[in-house]
């Protein structure tokens, strides 16, 4: 018998919709379903594959404001912030239906070698075949976008298990795919939760996993992938870097935003600000000021800038990582309460390196502020993490910039810009445990392709 459960707005608990959990049968018949249309998709010609994805992006785009309402609800988003999403949503199938049309190989000169004098060789990428894709509660539409896309532009069927707590979006995402002129079996959803996950994963006619989410579960996954193909897209601690060059006027209200949009639960927000001492205490004084006009409130409603949080684990761990910090000496400079999921966006001073505030991944709207003397002792504060997602420098010197390029051991160095920049077309990924591979149309292709060797030997 089917169980169906009800999707609830993280707000107010509102009933926003109801969905059957997936049994292991469900799995496994969803697998096959994809396995099924493997040989379907990897025929699809190049223009057709480009079509889909065009199409798709067009119904996104005809539907955003309709797709912002709904994450607002079963996620919390700020109506603002989902919007933004929706929008980023439309240009990563645009991206990939770009990518699809231009996915080539390359001629080898095999006479480079003397034994292949009189051979032509050239080689051309295949899909891997059936992708097992799990996706994040935070960005329940692109992120879900960042794994079907590309998938579709490179021939592979995708079994998606999106987060239990948001899985509304994605089903709406599957229908938008069908519209779009997807065959049967080329995106199927499957919802639940870490059984699901459990039972996609082993599944040995999943030739690929990528994966959305915390080290632990990535993992749990490695331990059963065996010798599949693994991308993991995990955590960070952000750090953005100000030295006394910066122009922090300029940067003030993005710092702001990457510091609490969504609540801080986003991979990339900035959870960690080093300022030049000489320019610490003015800096402090602005960005708690700015940080204390934020406005609380229902996420659909147009005001809002922060929503709550997840659920009502995610609010009590904050509460005990705070009262940690403050335990052991640090100052709150703005926030540090909370009424239910709603926590007020926390600034904090006096920090030291072993808290869980500064060691690890806050997800949540808790930032700490770090005074710093000498630049490169700043970008060695920055690394000392076990992330390295993005990071951020706010600097004038060219020499500074590009030393922060050269020794910051992240996937995306953002000069004069904060850690929580992304497009959709750029390699996106980290170092560290911050995972594995990279997101962005033409990067993830790469991932879900392999290459075919081919040599032709005319004289035979």
């Amino acid at each position: 018998m089917t169980h169906h459960y009800e999707v609830l707005n993280p707000y107010d608990d509102s009933v926003v919709g109801v969905v059957a959990e997936a049994s292991e049968q469900d799995v496994r018949a969803a697998v096959e379903r994809a396995s099924a249309a493997r040989a379907a998709l990897a025929e699809m010609p190049a223009y057709r594959r480009g079509a889909v994805l065009d199409k798709a992006s067009q119904l996104i785009d005809a539907q955003t404001e309709d797709l912002a309402r709904l994450m607002a609800k079963e996620s919390a988003k700020p109506l603002r912030y989902a919007r933004g999403e929706a929008r980023r949503a439309v240009e990563t199938f645009s991206f990939a239906a770009d990518e699809a049309r231009r996915l080539h190989g390359e001629t080898i000169p095999l006479d480079a070698a003397q034994g292949g004098v009189g051979k032509f060789g050239y080689y051309v990428r295949v899909p891997v075949g059936v992708i097992g894709a799990i996706t994040p509660f935070n960005f329940p539409l692109n992120l879900v976008a960042h794994k079907v896309a590309p998938a579709v532009a490179a021939g592979c069927p995708l079994v998606l298990k999106p987060n239990p707590a948001t899985p509304l979006t994605a089903l709406r995402l599957a229908e938008i795919l069908t519209e779009a002129g997807l065959p049967e079996g080329g995106l199927e959803v499957v919802v639940g939760g870490a059984d699901v996950g459990t039972w996609l994963t082993s599944d040995p006619r999943i030739a690929m996993i990528s994966f959305t989410g915390s080290p632990p579960v990535a993992r749990a996954i490695s331990q059963v992938a065996g010798i599949r193909r693994t991308v993991f897209e995990l955590g960070g601690n952000a750090a953005t870097l100000i030295d006394e060059t910066g122009d922090i006027d300029a940067a003030l209200e993005k710092l702001v935003v990457g510091s609490f949009a969504y609540s801080g639960q986003v991979c990339i927000s900035i959870q960690r600000i080093y300022v030049h001492r000489s320019r610490y205490e003015s800096f402090r004084d602005a960005f708690v000021e700015r940080t204390r006009r934020l406005i609380m409130g229902d996420p659909s409603s147009e005001q809002t800038e922060i929503g709550p949080l997840i659920n009502d684990s995610a609010a009590e761990r904050l509460d005990l990582w705070l009262a940690e910090a403050v335990g052991g000496g640090a100052k709150i400079a703005a926030g540090g309460e909370r009424k239910g999921r709603l926590f007020y966006p926390t600034v904090l001073e006096n920090v030291t390196r072993d808290m869980r505030v500064m060691r690890e991944e806050v997800f949540g709207p808790i930032v700490s502020l770090i005074p710093f003397e000498n630049f490169e002792d700043g970008l060695d504060a920055v690394n000392d993490s076990i992330y390295g997602l993005q990071a951020g420098v706010y600097t004038r010197d060219l020499a500074r910039a590009m030393l922060a390029v050269q020794r910051l051991d992240v996937g995306g160095v953002m000069i004069n810009d904060t850690p929580t920049f992304r497009v959709d077309h750029m390699p996106y990924g980290g170092s560290k445990q911050s995972g594995v591979g990279r997101e962005g149309p033409r990067f993830a292709i790469e991932d879900m392709t392999t290459l075919r060797m081919v040599v032709i030997n005319p004289g035979a």
